[in-house]
């Protein structure tokens, strides 16, 4: 056993020095691992074990991955190396590989270490199926320690901070990601099957835009101009509906300057779609088939469990925000008679609302203060007020609403839908009041109105049904993930300094 191994009181300083010592005397006799350019890889962990059979002829392979254990015994040993898809033991004896390779170099390595194993594969008396090492190879030293066995990397900030130690000592957090790619495969494999185009739009935009969203300011250097981190990306992908095409999504960074907590980063991943000649029901009908989809893809049923409660991703209900209102607030909007009638039902109810409030924003805030944590099951709330709906189209029936929905699992928002608004003489005053609004709040912003879009809807949008979800909630659901930073590889963290 090495040094660092057998002392146990010796400080981390000490352990950093040893490990480089090794490094030198590796250098010193021209085994410089670091100097090694490539290692013919031909088997993995999963799949010797998955392709194993009792008796079989002794087949020859070559593994390569990360020492995590290993267990001196005289003249044999046996070591743990975990590769891309597990841990595989390997059985080291000095007979086979040598007395100096044995004494010299396997001895002396450390856990952490890369190195190649070249030999046959085999059972163990105890069942456990094994590489019978016949050749190694140090492919790259491991000049830190990882941390101790059995507590792991525990500290929840150190394991955001430092996601490649994270990933190496705790198996489970590898799983969320693979787990992430396979949603976005198959979310990509639905919608093109759908027939809707995958696109790419500007991530860099050349003014903030009067949505509520706070963005993030830069400024292009041979343009002389600030420019804005894109805060959703729909404006873009519906000038393309315009340009002719029906069906286009696009799975898209996006940027926020605003708060951080267990459902939000200031960067994270959403997918928005539209597709032409079909309004927000159409888009229903597309996110209840595409999750119930997900859920059983991903988590073999519809009926999952999230953070100890039982979610069944196969049974949707669906209200309007007034009937939702109705339910969970026992307040009837229809019983209103004037905004100031509204009003007064929020100050008996102990609601906060603007004094200028009108109907459909003391709608929302009921909804806010009494529904929404009650949204445990799949719910679908459709037939927002216009007032805070400004690029959905008005209700036909009761221009009061919009065509407009948005859906809520573990009384969380996923997703955002609607009948788009194509008539640019009405979006045109709606942007405008939302800028006004903006301006009037906060004096400093540099809101405009995008009047090349309405340009855009001047030349004639067709009826559009579009949506809008977020990746990373979606991801926290399917694997039973507490916070968002447990489904971002690299999450936004505070400097230390």
């Amino acid at each position: 056993m090495s040094k660092e191994n057998n002392t146990v009181e010796t400080s981390l300083s000490d352990l950093l020095q040893i490990r480089r010592d090794k490094l030198q005397t590796l250098v010193d006799n021209g085994k410089n691992p670091f100097e090694l350019t490539s290692y013919p890889v031909d088997a993995y962990a999963a799949e010797i074990r998955e392709n194993y059979t009792d008796g079989e002829e002794k087949r020859t392979v070559r593994i390569a991955g990360r020492i995590m254990s290993r267990r001196i015994m005289g003249k044999a040993s046996f070591a743990h190396v975990m590769d891309n898809t597990g841990t595989m033991q390997v059985y080291v004896r000095r007979d086979d590989v040598g007395e100096d390779v044995y004494k010299e170099d396997f001895k002396k390595w450390d856990i952490g270490d890369i190195i190649g194993v070249e030999g046959f594969v085999f059972k163990t008396q105890t069942g456990e199926i094994s590489v019978h090492a016949t050749s190694l190879t140090l492919l790259a030293k491991s000049l830190l320690p990882l941390p101790e066995k059995f507590h792991g990397l525990t500290n929840q900030d150190l394991r955001y901070r430092q996601r490649y130690v994270d990933l190496i000592v705790n198996p489970e957090v590898k799983d969320t990601f693979v787990k992430r790619s396979l949603i976005l495969r198959e979310i990509r494999n639905y919608l093109d099957s759908k027939g809707f185009l995958e696109v790419d739009t500007p991530i860099l935009t050349p003014f903030e835009i009067g949505a509520s969203a706070r963005p993030f300011k830069t400024h292009h250097n041979t343009l002389d101009m600030d420019m804005f981190l894109r805060i959703e990306t729909e404006l873009y992908l519906k000038r393309l509906i315009v340009g002719g095409f029906d069906k286009v999504y696009e799975v898209g960074r996006i940027f926020r300057n605003e708060g951080m907590d267990t459902k939000h980063n200031p960067e994270f991943t959403t997918i928005e779609l539209y597709q032409a000649y079909t309004d927000y029901k159409g888009m229903m009908d597309l996110v209840i088939e595409m999750n119930t989809m997900l859920a059983e893809k991903i988590c073999g049923s519809t009926k999952i469990t999230y953070q100890g409660k039982e979610i069944d991703m196969g049974n949707w209900e669906k209200l309007t925000m007034v009937e939702a209102v109705k339910k969970y607030a026992d307040v009837d909007y229809y019983a209103w008679e004037s905004d100031e009638d509204a009003r007064n039902c929020a100050k008996e109810k102990h609601v906060e609302v603007p004094k200028d409030a009108t109907k459909g924003t003391v709608l929302v805030e009921f909804f806010d203060a009494y529904v929404e944590e009650n949204l445990i099951q799949p719910t679908i709330i459709y037939d927002y007020p216009v007032e805070n709906s400004p690029l959905a189209k008005k209700k036909p029936s009761d221009p009061a609403f919009t065509e407009r929905f948005e859906y809520f699992i573990n009384a969380t928002e996923f997703g955002n839908a609607f009948s788009e608004l194509n008539d640019p003489i009405d979006q045109k005053e709606r942007f405008e009041k939302q800028v006004a609004k903006k301006r009037a709040e906060e004096p400093n912003t540099t809101a405009q109105v995008d009047y090349d879009y309405v340009t855009a809807l001047e030349y004639g949008l067709a009826p559009t049904g579009g949506l809008g979800f977020g990746i990373d909630r979606l991801v926290m659901l399917l694997t039973d993930s507490a916070s968002i930073r447990d489904v971002l590889l690299f999450p936004t963290m505070k400097n230390i300094d």
